[in-house]
């Protein structure tokens, strides 16, 4: 450590110092069973648990570690209980009446602290940076400088290109407004394919292959087996079928909080390598647990987030403003403040240690956009403040750049978009369940598996990581059996659905006279079980007429797309009928508001196995820029209509980009295979050997 660094060392510490004694005095002041005999025994309390928590909290946290993960790094608090409570029993100066006592004092401590630290900025990145953390990194690592620059992959999970474009304007994205002012970025469109959500995008961006994945949710005919992108057994399946090899992070990359490792063997917070055997003292996330003062940070923040959820549902309810969700999960404000703050936090935190530890090349989804636009709408204000927070951490990233081992590159990027308008139910007063039984008319028996939130199943990947830790490591073992009743074939299952998806999902196994219905943002698939095969148009009209009529006629919906055995997939809807094969038309075509690659897509998804027979899709209407979600989600995406299928990325000025539009995930990964080629050269170790 140099001088300066050195002064900023000690000014960091007594300024901490002074405020964790000033912290403990008004708490003792507040909390009964917290007691201090002066100020300087208040002041010995500070220095004690700062040198308590410097030699024991490592290996506290060590021994620990699976239990940290499980509960989202929340055991720490109890952690900082018991450093406080040993505190107290070796200083006569001061008294805590018991753990419980000490673990409230912990979290004061950090609302305190939090507090203060903001406000006189002693937490400054770059020095933080340069001084704790890289220091740490290359005292483990030992990464090598190196001059072949390095790239990180950032996505944004569901922020289309225009609304963007709209943030850049009022300020919401300072960071990447400087970007693209300065003239180092360019911002450019593309197109995501029908089945526009994470699934179908992260395998085509990640893996270069996003065949025969239809939706987020859908029947194979073959097995019974439904697939459901939110549970991590089935995106593991996913992998292994899409997988060929070469995917995007092939050469020595980091794949962080996505949904397919991109074919690296160096994954964290990923779904489909979640039940692989974890070790997380080889990675930067022990770095984020070690510093006590990380996860009480992230603690508050969290907290306060909740409160942000809880005002802005108030909010929208009292102002009458819609469309809106009017009933949230009860959950939801948790499942919120611990993906928009705490993964986060954990994501960033991680992301910066690997850098400094030097690898080529990383991806990268921060969700928590995605989850707000959900539930609040797409520019709603409490959805754009997630993104001005996400841009302060492209800002952060930027600055930890300066310091790591080699030069890097940034690419942001989004996965698809979001088109908002009220639900269908909310609409029609019936779901698209609903009206399939309707229109059935009790001829057969239909079910629909439960609607579960992807965004579950990013909590649930950090849990499953801490109970398939080692073996040996008895935390670990005692955490398996505490979580047994939430683990379904070696994974935790978190979800308040989780039972009635358990059951529908058995169910598909036994009855074989049902219709499934099943719902993807705007998108809805109905499976005939009894066909084995794809049923067609003229045998569904024969086995039940009227029933593709009525579905065509219904104003919710834009169009039905259906295999004809005369003229091959048609798209059928109220006042015409497009032919996909040669593009002709008869009547209007119902096609005509969903862009001009509407028929691309779904003659494409007409060519994948486990398509539907019947797949539907909501109407969309140009002037008010909104469609109807099957599920009820205010911000939707899945199917066609409106900015859902319009994602971005905003990569460096003097990287090439064909002039034509990018459509399709996979075109997108040959894109970025194509710019890693050319900046990297074919082979990429993580130590920046080029081969």
């Amino acid at each position: 450590m140099n001088r300066k660094g050195k002064r900023f060392f000690i000014k960091r510490l007594l300024v901490v110092w002074a405020i964790t004694t000033l912290s403990l005095l008004l708490i003792a002041y507040i909390l009964p069973g917290l007691w201090f005999h002066n100020f300087a025994s208040a002041a010995g309390a500070a220095a004690l648990i700062g040198i308590l928590n410097a030699v024991l909290w490592p290996a506290l946290v060590s021994l620990t570690m699976p239990l940290s993960v499980l509960t989202f790094g929340a055991f720490t608090l109890v952690l900082n209980g018991l450093i406080i409570w040993l505190a107290a029993q070796l200083d006569a100066g001061m008294s805590v009446s018991g753990i419980g006592t000490a673990i409230v004092t912990a979290i004061g401590l950090a609302a305190i602290n939090t507090l203060f630290c903001s406000l006189l900025s002693i937490d400054d990145d770059e020095s933080y940076f340069r001084n704790v953390l890289q220091r740490k990194v290359r005292r483990k690592m030992k990464p090598q400088d190196t001059d072949v620059p390095g790239v990180l992959f950032l996505e944004i999970d569901g922020l289309s290109r225009s609304v963007l474009i709209r943030a850049l304007r009022n300020g919401c994205a300072p960071t990447l407004y400087r970007w693209l002012q300065q003239g180092s970025h360019r911002l450019a469109g593309w197109e995501c394919d029908l089945s526009s959500q994470t699934a179908a995008s992260q395998a085509g961006i990640l893996l270069g292959n996003n065949f025969n994945i239809p939706a987020f949710r859908w029947y194979e005919k073959e097995t019974g087996r439904v697939m459901v992108a939110s549970q991590l057994g089935d995106i593991a399946e996913m992998e292994s079928r899409q997988s060929r090899g070469d995917g995007l992070l092939i050469n020595g990359g980091l794949s962080l909080s996505n949904m397919f490792s991109g074919d690296t063997a160096y994954s964290f917070f990923t779904m489909s390598k979640a039940r692989e055997k974890s070790d997380f003292q080889k990675n930067s996330f022990y770095f984020y647990l070690v510093d006590p003062y990380n996860f009480l940070r992230g603690f508050m923040l969290a907290f306060w987030d909740l409160i942000l959820e809880l005002r802005s549902e108030r909010r929208q309810r009292t102002r009458d403003i819609k469309p809106r969700l009017d009933h949230r999960a009860r959950t939801y404000p948790v499942v919120r403040a611990a993906t928009t703050t705490i993964l986060r936090e954990l994501s960033i935190y991680t992301l910066i240690g690997e850098m400094f530890a030097g690898f080529p090349v990383a991806y990268v989804t921060l969700f928590g956009y995605d989850e707000v636009a959900h539930h609040s709408g797409v520019e709603r204000e409490d959805a754009l403040e997630v993104l001005r927070k996400l841009d302060q951490q492209f800002a952060r990233l930027e600055t930890a750049a300066r310091r790591a081992p080699r030069p890097y590159s940034f690419v942001i990027l989004s996965d698809h978009g979001q088109s908002q308008g009220a639900t269908f139910k909310q609409r029609y007063d019936l779901t698209l369940e609903d009206l399939v039984r309707q229109l059935l008319a009790g001829r057969v028996s239909v079910q629909a598996p439960g609607s579960v939130d992807e965004h579950w199943s990013y909590l649930s990947t950090p849990l499953t990581d801490a109970v398939t830790a080692d073996q040996r490591n008895i935390v670990a073992r005692v955490l398996r059996r505490a979580v047994k009743s939430r683990t379904r074939n070696g994974d935790v299952v978190l979800g308040p659905e989780r039972k009635q998806l358990r059951e529908t999902k058995d169910a598909a196994l036994r009855n074989d006279e049902d219709v499934i219905v099943m719902a993807s943002g705007n998108l809805g698939l109905v499976y005939f079980k009894a066909w084995k095969q794809r049923k067609t148009m003229e045998q569904i009209n024969q086995a039940f007429p009227g029933f593709l009529e009525g579905l065509t006629q219904h104003p919710g919906i834009g169009f039905v797309m259906v295999r004809s055995e005369q003229h091959g997939p048609v798209a059928l809807g109220a006042q015409g009928i497009c032919y996909l094969d040669d593009g002709k038309v008869e009547g209007e075509d119902p096609l005509a508001d969903f862009g001009p690659n509407a028929a691309v897509h779904l003659r494409r998804t007409d060519g994948f196995p486990h398509v539907a027979d019947i797949m539907i899709n909501s109407f969309y209407d140009p002037a008010s820029d909104e469609v109807a979600a099957f599920e009820e989600l205010i911000g939707s995406h899945g199917g066609l209509g409106g900015d859902q299928s319009k994602p971005f990325v905003l990569f460096p000025s003097e990287w090439e980009i064909p002039e034509k539009e990018i459509v399709g995930a996979e075109q997108l990964h040959a894109q970025m295979k194509q710019w890693l080629k050319v900046l990297q050269g074919q082979d990429i170790d993580r130590e920046g050997t080029s081969g």
